[in-house]
């Protein structure tokens, strides 16, 4: 008898217990891990170096994963933590994160010198017809708060990481998928642009609806990255 009642409170208490460690199994929870690097819910300091990932567009989320997970990005932790996940769980995260709707904080303000920033908001406006170097609002809208379903915005990031993902696309430790547009634009830019882009992008505010919004990318040059992923 005594048996049986503790078999039976057993069962009552597991239960009971079961809700509350469903609760716990959310992405919310699994995503905990990301927030080591990339902040709270993935709303990554402007003067830290890991970028924000909260409201980044999903296909552009779920491309990076892939590329992590393939070696076109090199982060030795990234690899390791996404080597396991399948195609679907990837994409589970990266819808998890694009539809995090959180303000961003205020910008930091700049160091560069007027004329660098000069340089820089010229560059991301215009770009330069003399080298054909497309501006920046070509692909990631008028605005720099990109376009879904996969170009991401470029506001909101610190000047260091910018800068590094200018760097790695200029010396091929970042790839995207060929034609690997960014590569081409890297490769045009010196030290002195790279320097004056990041600067300026990270000094801006962003406007009050930050959402990437849908449309078309205006830019010349042809993207493998906006080709859907496989």
């Amino acid at each position: 008898m005594k048996a049986a009642l503790r078999l039976l409170a057993a069962v009552v208490l597991t239960a009971a217990c079961a809700p509350a460690r469903a609760e716990l199994d959310t992405m919310a929870q699994r995503m905990r891990a990301c927030e080591t690097c990339h902040g709270d819910r993935g709303r990554a300091t402007p003067d830290g170096y890991f970028p924000r990932i909260a409201g980044k567009p999903a296909g552009y989320l779920y491309a990076q994963l892939l590329h992590f997970r393939s070696g076109r990005r090199q982060h030795a932790q990234m690899a390791y933590l996404l080597d396991r996940q399948t195609p679907a769980y990837l994409m589970r995260m990266a819808t998890y994160f694009a539809t995090l709707d959180l303000p961003y904080p205020a910008p930091p303000v700049p160091q560069a010198s007027p004329a660098v920033l000069a340089r820089g908001a010229a560059l991301v406006r215009d770009g330069d017809p003399g080298r054909r170097l497309p501006a920046c609002t070509d692909c990631h809208g008028a605005a720099l708060t990109g376009l879904q379903p996969a170009v991401p915005g470029l506001l909101g990031l610190p000047q260091d990481y910018l800068a590094a993902q200018l760097g790695a696309w200029r010396s091929g430790t970042r790839k995207a998928r060929e034609p690997d547009c960014m590569a081409t634009i890297a490769r045009q830019l010196d030290a002195g642009d790279i320097e004056a882009i990041s600067a300026w992008l990270a000094a801006q505010p962003l406007p009050r609806d930050a959402h990437a919004p849908a449309g078309e990318v205006h830019g010349t040059l042809h993207c493998g990255s906006l080709e859907p992923t496989r």
